[in-house]
Protein backbone atom coordinates (compact mmCIF):
# COMPACT_ATOMS: atom_id res chain seq x y z
CA UNK A 1 0.00 0.00 0.00
CA UNK A 2 1.30 3.39 -0.79
CA UNK A 3 2.00 6.44 1.60
CA UNK A 4 -0.79 8.38 -0.24
CA UNK A 5 -3.40 5.18 0.32
CA UNK A 6 -2.07 5.18 3.66
CA UNK A 7 -2.70 8.90 4.55
CA UNK A 8 -6.14 8.36 2.87
CA UNK A 9 -7.62 5.85 5.01
CA UNK A 10 -6.19 7.34 8.38
CA UNK A 11 -8.37 10.99 7.56
CA UNK A 12 -11.29 8.72 6.68
CA UNK A 13 -11.05 6.97 9.97
CA UNK A 14 -10.66 10.17 11.83
CA UNK A 15 -13.68 11.52 9.74
CA UNK A 16 -15.69 8.01 11.07
CA UNK A 17 -14.52 9.16 14.34
CA UNK A 18 -16.26 12.65 14.28
CA UNK A 19 -18.82 11.76 12.03
CA UNK A 20 -19.53 7.88 12.75
CA UNK A 21 -21.38 8.05 15.85
CA UNK A 22 -22.66 10.43 18.51
CA UNK A 23 -20.19 11.87 21.06
CA UNK A 24 -20.41 10.99 24.98
CA UNK A 25 -23.01 13.91 26.09
CA UNK A 26 -19.87 14.86 28.81
CA UNK A 27 -17.17 15.35 26.25
CA UNK A 28 -19.62 18.01 24.42
CA UNK A 29 -20.33 19.75 27.67
CA UNK A 30 -16.37 19.92 28.53
CA UNK A 31 -15.49 21.56 24.91
CA UNK A 32 -18.39 23.98 25.14
CA UNK A 33 -17.78 25.27 28.64
CA UNK A 34 -14.05 25.37 27.11
CA UNK A 35 -15.23 27.65 24.06
CA UNK A 36 -17.18 29.46 26.76
CA UNK A 37 -14.40 30.47 28.35
CA UNK A 38 -12.85 31.59 25.12
CA UNK A 39 -15.85 33.72 24.25
CA UNK A 40 -15.55 35.42 28.31
CA UNK A 41 -11.81 36.10 27.07
CA UNK A 42 -12.66 37.69 23.84
CA UNK A 43 -15.30 39.98 24.57
CA UNK A 44 -18.58 38.12 27.12
CA UNK A 45 -19.89 34.97 27.81
CA UNK A 46 -22.23 32.93 25.30
CA UNK A 47 -25.60 33.76 25.10
CA UNK A 48 -28.50 32.94 22.87
CA UNK A 49 -31.75 34.49 23.62
CA UNK A 50 -30.40 38.34 23.03
CA UNK A 51 -29.05 36.62 19.36
CA UNK A 52 -32.43 35.22 18.40
CA UNK A 53 -34.06 38.87 19.99
CA UNK A 54 -31.81 40.14 17.31
CA UNK A 55 -33.17 38.24 14.76
CA UNK A 56 -37.02 39.17 15.69
CA UNK A 57 -36.31 43.24 15.96
CA UNK A 58 -34.91 42.75 12.53
CA UNK A 59 -37.62 40.99 11.25
CA UNK A 60 -40.36 43.76 12.86
CA UNK A 61 -37.67 46.55 11.65
CA UNK A 62 -37.79 45.81 8.16
CA UNK A 63 -41.89 45.08 8.08
CA UNK A 64 -41.93 48.35 9.90
CA UNK A 65 -43.68 47.63 13.08
CA UNK A 66 -43.31 48.46 16.84
CA UNK A 67 -41.29 51.54 15.72
CA UNK A 68 -37.67 49.43 15.91
CA UNK A 69 -35.52 52.00 13.47
CA UNK A 70 -32.51 51.91 15.18
CA UNK A 71 -31.55 47.91 15.53
CA UNK A 72 -28.29 46.24 14.84
CA UNK A 73 -28.17 44.50 11.82
CA UNK A 74 -27.26 40.96 12.36
CA UNK A 75 -24.55 40.55 10.73
CA UNK A 76 -23.10 43.64 12.73
CA UNK A 77 -24.15 41.76 16.28
CA UNK A 78 -21.89 39.82 17.99
CA UNK A 79 -24.70 37.08 19.14
CA UNK A 80 -27.22 37.74 16.22
CA UNK A 81 -24.24 36.21 13.75
CA UNK A 82 -23.13 33.30 17.02
CA UNK A 83 -27.09 32.30 17.10
CA UNK A 84 -26.44 31.91 13.36
CA UNK A 85 -23.25 30.18 13.19
CA UNK A 86 -25.27 27.62 15.66
CA UNK A 87 -26.95 26.72 13.82
CA UNK A 88 -24.88 26.16 10.58
CA UNK A 89 -22.55 24.57 12.27
CA UNK A 90 -25.47 22.00 13.75
CA UNK A 91 -26.04 21.88 9.91
CA UNK A 92 -22.67 20.72 9.05
CA UNK A 93 -22.56 18.17 11.70
CA UNK A 94 -25.91 16.65 10.87
CA UNK A 95 -24.49 16.88 6.83
CA UNK A 96 -21.05 15.06 7.71
CA UNK A 97 -22.37 12.53 9.65
CA UNK A 98 -25.72 12.34 7.00
CA UNK A 99 -28.18 13.00 9.58
CA UNK A 100 -30.03 15.84 8.24
CA UNK A 101 -33.23 15.54 6.81
CA UNK A 102 -36.25 17.59 6.91
CA UNK A 103 -38.69 15.94 9.74
CA UNK A 104 -42.06 17.33 10.16
CA UNK A 105 -44.43 15.80 12.89
CA UNK A 106 -48.09 15.98 13.08
CA UNK A 107 -49.57 19.19 13.58
CA UNK A 108 -50.60 19.00 17.29
CA UNK A 109 -46.53 18.71 17.69
CA UNK A 110 -46.03 21.86 15.52
CA UNK A 111 -48.17 23.76 17.50
CA UNK A 112 -46.61 22.92 20.86
CA UNK A 113 -43.22 24.39 19.13
CA UNK A 114 -44.42 27.35 18.64
CA UNK A 115 -46.07 28.22 21.62
CA UNK A 116 -43.39 26.86 23.79
CA UNK A 117 -40.69 28.81 21.52
CA UNK A 118 -43.34 32.09 22.83
CA UNK A 119 -43.12 31.15 26.10
CA UNK A 120 -39.08 30.62 26.01
CA UNK A 121 -39.01 34.25 24.77
CA UNK A 122 -41.42 35.85 27.34
CA UNK A 123 -39.29 33.62 29.98
CA UNK A 124 -36.08 34.75 28.68
CA UNK A 125 -36.92 38.60 28.58
CA UNK A 126 -38.47 38.52 31.96
CA UNK A 127 -35.89 36.67 33.34
CA UNK A 128 -32.55 38.30 31.07
CA UNK A 129 -31.61 35.36 30.11
CA UNK A 130 -32.08 31.84 29.23
CA UNK A 131 -30.99 28.53 29.35
CA UNK A 132 -27.37 29.63 28.33
CA UNK A 133 -27.01 33.20 29.33
CA UNK A 134 -28.94 32.70 32.81
CA UNK A 135 -27.52 29.13 33.47
CA UNK A 136 -24.65 27.93 31.46
CA UNK A 137 -22.80 31.00 31.43
CA UNK A 138 -24.89 32.94 34.47
CA UNK A 139 -23.94 29.97 36.71
CA UNK A 140 -19.78 30.49 35.96
CA UNK A 141 -20.26 34.13 36.35
CA UNK A 142 -21.08 33.59 39.68
CA UNK A 143 -24.13 35.55 39.50
CA UNK A 144 -27.35 34.58 42.36
CA UNK A 145 -29.56 35.68 39.97
CA UNK A 146 -28.89 33.04 37.72
CA UNK A 147 -29.28 30.30 40.71
CA UNK A 148 -32.70 31.48 41.32
CA UNK A 149 -33.41 31.42 37.29
CA UNK A 150 -32.38 28.07 37.97
CA UNK A 151 -34.41 27.08 40.84
CA UNK A 152 -37.06 28.84 38.06
CA UNK A 153 -36.26 26.43 35.14
CA UNK A 154 -36.43 23.28 37.53
CA UNK A 155 -40.12 24.03 38.76
CA UNK A 156 -41.62 24.66 35.47
CA UNK A 157 -39.80 21.65 33.90
CA UNK A 158 -42.07 19.38 36.88
CA UNK A 159 -44.81 21.81 35.94
CA UNK A 160 -44.75 20.84 31.86
CA UNK A 161 -43.96 17.31 32.33
CA UNK A 162 -47.14 16.73 34.62
CA UNK A 163 -49.09 18.64 31.83
CA UNK A 164 -47.75 16.81 28.78
CA UNK A 165 -48.39 13.56 30.95
CA UNK A 166 -52.19 14.77 31.39
CA UNK A 167 -51.81 15.50 28.00
CA UNK A 168 -50.71 11.99 26.83
CA UNK A 169 -53.55 10.57 28.92
CA UNK A 170 -56.31 12.20 28.37
CA UNK A 171 -56.05 13.44 24.39
CA UNK A 172 -53.85 11.29 22.77
CA UNK A 173 -54.86 12.43 19.64
CA UNK A 174 -53.64 16.32 20.14
CA UNK A 175 -49.69 14.69 19.58
CA UNK A 176 -50.80 12.47 16.95
CA UNK A 177 -51.40 11.86 13.38
CA UNK A 178 -48.73 11.26 9.91
CA UNK A 179 -45.04 12.61 10.31
CA UNK A 180 -43.38 13.02 7.47
CA UNK A 181 -39.51 12.77 6.37
CA UNK A 182 -37.70 14.03 3.08
CA UNK A 183 -34.15 14.47 1.99
CA UNK A 184 -33.01 11.63 4.77
CA UNK A 185 -29.72 9.83 3.98
CA UNK A 186 -28.61 6.01 4.00
CA UNK A 187 -25.55 4.20 5.07
CA UNK A 188 -24.79 3.66 1.09
CA UNK A 189 -26.41 6.92 -0.55
CA UNK A 190 -26.86 10.36 0.37
CA UNK A 191 -23.12 11.19 -0.24
CA UNK A 192 -24.08 14.98 -1.38
CA UNK A 193 -24.76 15.78 2.16
CA UNK A 194 -20.80 15.34 2.90
CA UNK A 195 -20.30 17.53 -0.09
CA UNK A 196 -22.51 20.14 0.49
CA UNK A 197 -21.16 20.13 4.25
CA UNK A 198 -17.21 20.74 2.59
CA UNK A 199 -18.88 23.33 1.06
CA UNK A 200 -20.97 24.88 3.58
CA UNK A 201 -17.29 24.72 5.82
CA UNK A 202 -15.40 26.57 3.12
CA UNK A 203 -18.36 29.58 2.97
CA UNK A 204 -18.25 30.11 7.26
CA UNK A 205 -14.17 30.71 6.06
CA UNK A 206 -14.50 32.96 3.82
CA UNK A 207 -17.31 34.57 6.14
CA UNK A 208 -15.15 34.40 8.96
CA UNK A 209 -11.90 35.76 6.86
CA UNK A 210 -13.81 38.93 5.86
CA UNK A 211 -14.22 40.26 9.36
CA UNK A 212 -10.60 39.49 10.21
CA UNK A 213 -9.47 43.31 9.02
CA UNK A 214 -12.11 45.13 10.66
CA UNK A 215 -14.14 43.29 13.65
CA UNK A 216 -11.74 40.13 14.83
CA UNK A 217 -14.13 39.58 17.89
CA UNK A 218 -16.78 38.63 15.29
CA UNK A 219 -14.33 36.81 12.97
CA UNK A 220 -13.79 34.62 16.60
CA UNK A 221 -17.53 34.59 17.37
CA UNK A 222 -18.22 33.13 13.61
CA UNK A 223 -15.79 30.33 14.17
CA UNK A 224 -16.39 29.12 17.77
CA UNK A 225 -20.48 29.93 16.78
CA UNK A 226 -19.75 27.06 14.11
CA UNK A 227 -17.96 24.95 16.36
CA UNK A 228 -20.65 25.55 19.31
CA UNK A 229 -23.58 24.22 16.25
CA UNK A 230 -21.30 21.23 15.31
CA UNK A 231 -20.66 19.90 18.81
CA UNK A 232 -23.66 20.45 20.33
CA UNK A 233 -25.30 18.25 17.10
CA UNK A 234 -22.78 15.83 17.66
CA UNK A 235 -22.87 15.20 21.26
CA UNK A 236 -26.66 15.98 21.70
CA UNK A 237 -26.28 18.28 24.02
CA UNK A 238 -29.65 19.92 25.27
CA UNK A 239 -30.14 21.74 28.72
CA UNK A 240 -34.09 20.61 28.49
CA UNK A 241 -33.40 16.97 28.13
CA UNK A 242 -30.29 17.35 31.30
CA UNK A 243 -33.68 19.13 33.27
CA UNK A 244 -36.28 16.98 32.20
CA UNK A 245 -34.79 13.15 32.09
CA UNK A 246 -33.57 12.44 35.30
CA UNK A 247 -37.94 12.83 36.24
CA UNK A 248 -38.85 11.45 33.24
CA UNK A 249 -36.87 8.29 32.34
CA UNK A 250 -34.00 8.22 35.52
CA UNK A 251 -31.11 8.83 32.52
CA UNK A 252 -28.84 11.04 33.48
CA UNK A 253 -26.56 11.70 30.80
CA UNK A 254 -27.20 15.13 29.60
CA UNK A 255 -27.59 16.42 32.82
CA UNK A 256 -23.64 14.65 33.61
CA UNK A 257 -22.83 16.30 30.78
CA UNK A 258 -24.30 20.08 31.30
CA UNK A 259 -22.66 19.86 35.07
CA UNK A 260 -19.54 19.05 33.25
CA UNK A 261 -19.51 21.82 30.99
CA UNK A 262 -20.78 24.21 34.41
CA UNK A 263 -17.48 23.34 35.98
CA UNK A 264 -15.24 23.65 33.48
CA UNK A 265 -16.75 26.98 32.92
CA UNK A 266 -16.99 27.94 36.53
CA UNK A 267 -13.43 27.67 36.80
CA UNK A 268 -12.47 30.02 33.95
CA UNK A 269 -14.68 32.51 34.57
CA UNK A 270 -13.67 32.81 37.97
CA UNK A 271 -9.84 32.95 37.29
CA UNK A 272 -10.47 35.45 34.13
CA UNK A 273 -12.95 37.82 37.19
CA UNK A 274 -10.32 37.33 39.72
CA UNK A 275 -7.40 38.30 38.13
CA UNK A 276 -9.23 40.73 36.10
CA UNK A 277 -8.22 39.37 32.43
CA UNK A 278 -9.54 41.41 29.71
CA UNK A 279 -10.34 44.04 32.18
CA UNK A 280 -7.99 47.02 30.43
CA UNK A 281 -10.94 48.58 28.76
CA UNK A 282 -13.65 48.11 31.07
CA UNK A 283 -12.58 48.14 34.62
CA UNK A 284 -11.80 45.59 37.06
CA UNK A 285 -15.77 45.83 38.89
CA UNK A 286 -16.84 45.97 34.90
CA UNK A 287 -15.23 42.93 34.14
CA UNK A 288 -16.39 41.23 37.51
CA UNK A 289 -20.52 42.31 37.29
CA UNK A 290 -19.96 40.69 33.91
CA UNK A 291 -23.16 38.56 33.12
CA UNK A 292 -24.29 39.46 36.32
CA UNK A 293 -27.93 40.66 35.29
CA UNK A 294 -30.32 42.68 37.50
CA UNK A 295 -32.93 39.85 37.91
CA UNK A 296 -32.36 39.02 41.14
CA UNK A 297 -34.58 37.20 42.72
CA UNK A 298 -37.97 37.87 41.80
CA UNK A 299 -37.46 38.72 37.80
CA UNK A 300 -34.98 35.45 37.74
CA UNK A 301 -37.46 32.88 39.63
CA UNK A 302 -40.32 34.33 37.33
CA UNK A 303 -38.38 34.21 33.88
CA UNK A 304 -37.14 30.58 34.89
CA UNK A 305 -40.76 29.01 36.07
CA UNK A 306 -41.88 30.42 32.14
CA UNK A 307 -39.00 29.25 30.06
CA UNK A 308 -38.67 26.05 31.83
CA UNK A 309 -42.05 25.33 30.89
CA UNK A 310 -41.71 26.64 27.64
CA UNK A 311 -38.78 24.93 26.96
CA UNK A 312 -40.61 21.55 28.20
CA UNK A 313 -42.98 21.61 25.82
CA UNK A 314 -40.94 22.99 22.86
CA UNK A 315 -39.08 20.08 23.11
CA UNK A 316 -35.47 21.91 23.13
CA UNK A 317 -33.92 24.77 25.13
CA UNK A 318 -32.29 27.59 23.56
CA UNK A 319 -29.14 26.08 22.48
CA UNK A 320 -31.19 22.50 21.79
CA UNK A 321 -33.68 24.50 19.42
CA UNK A 322 -30.92 26.16 17.21
CA UNK A 323 -28.83 22.59 16.43
CA UNK A 324 -31.96 21.15 15.81
CA UNK A 325 -32.62 23.79 13.67
CA UNK A 326 -29.80 23.11 12.07
CA UNK A 327 -30.31 19.38 11.85
CA UNK A 328 -34.17 19.64 9.93
CA UNK A 329 -36.65 19.26 13.00
CA UNK A 330 -39.27 21.52 11.80
CA UNK A 331 -40.84 21.19 15.27
CA UNK A 332 -37.81 23.04 15.91
CA UNK A 333 -38.40 25.67 13.29
CA UNK A 334 -41.57 26.78 14.68
CA UNK A 335 -40.15 27.02 17.94
CA UNK A 336 -37.54 29.13 16.61
CA UNK A 337 -40.03 31.25 15.06
CA UNK A 338 -41.96 31.91 17.91
CA UNK A 339 -38.97 32.42 20.01
CA UNK A 340 -38.22 35.36 17.59
CA UNK A 341 -41.67 36.47 17.11
CA UNK A 342 -42.62 37.04 20.81
CA UNK A 343 -38.87 37.96 22.38
CA UNK A 344 -39.12 41.79 20.68
CA UNK A 345 -43.10 42.16 21.71
CA UNK A 346 -42.48 40.85 25.18
CA UNK A 347 -39.62 43.22 25.25
CA UNK A 348 -41.45 46.01 24.46
CA UNK A 349 -45.21 45.25 26.15
CA UNK A 350 -44.81 42.90 28.94
CA UNK A 351 -41.08 43.79 30.59
CA UNK A 352 -42.19 47.41 31.72
CA UNK A 353 -44.52 46.23 33.14
CA UNK A 354 -42.51 43.74 35.95
CA UNK A 355 -40.30 46.65 36.43
CA UNK A 356 -42.84 48.86 37.27
CA UNK A 357 -44.45 46.56 39.11
CA UNK A 358 -41.43 45.88 41.18
CA UNK A 359 -39.36 46.95 43.79
CA UNK A 360 -35.73 47.51 42.97
CA UNK A 361 -34.96 45.10 45.53
CA UNK A 362 -36.65 41.77 43.62
CA UNK A 363 -34.72 42.86 40.67
CA UNK A 364 -31.32 44.17 41.20
CA UNK A 365 -27.72 42.68 40.35
CA UNK A 366 -26.51 39.83 42.76
CA UNK A 367 -22.73 38.76 42.70
CA UNK A 368 -22.01 36.17 44.91
CA UNK A 369 -18.44 37.02 45.80
CA UNK A 370 -19.46 40.37 47.30
CA UNK A 371 -21.36 38.19 49.72
CA UNK A 372 -19.34 35.07 50.27
CA UNK A 373 -15.76 36.60 48.91
CA UNK A 374 -14.40 34.23 46.01
CA UNK A 375 -12.71 31.79 48.59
Amino acid sequence: MSDSSKDNNVLIQLFRTFFGKHWPVWVGGIVLGTLNILLFAIKSPWGASGGINNWGENFFSTIGLFGLEEVSPVNENLYGMLCLLIVVGSFVGALFSKEFALRIPPIGEMIKGFLGGGLMAIGATVGIGCTIGSFFSGVPALSGGAIIFTIGLFIGVIIALKYLLWEMEKFPKWSSGKSFTFLAAGPKKGNWQIIVGIIVVIGVGVLAYTYSGTNLAMTWFIIIGGLMGLISQRSRFCIVKSFRDPFMSGESHGAVGVMAGLLVGLVGFTAIKMFGIGAEDVGVRAREMTWVFPHFWVKAAVGGLIFGIGMTIAGGCAVGTLWRVGEGQFKLWLSALGFLLISPISKLFIVPVFDEILPQSMKFKNYLPDYLGYG
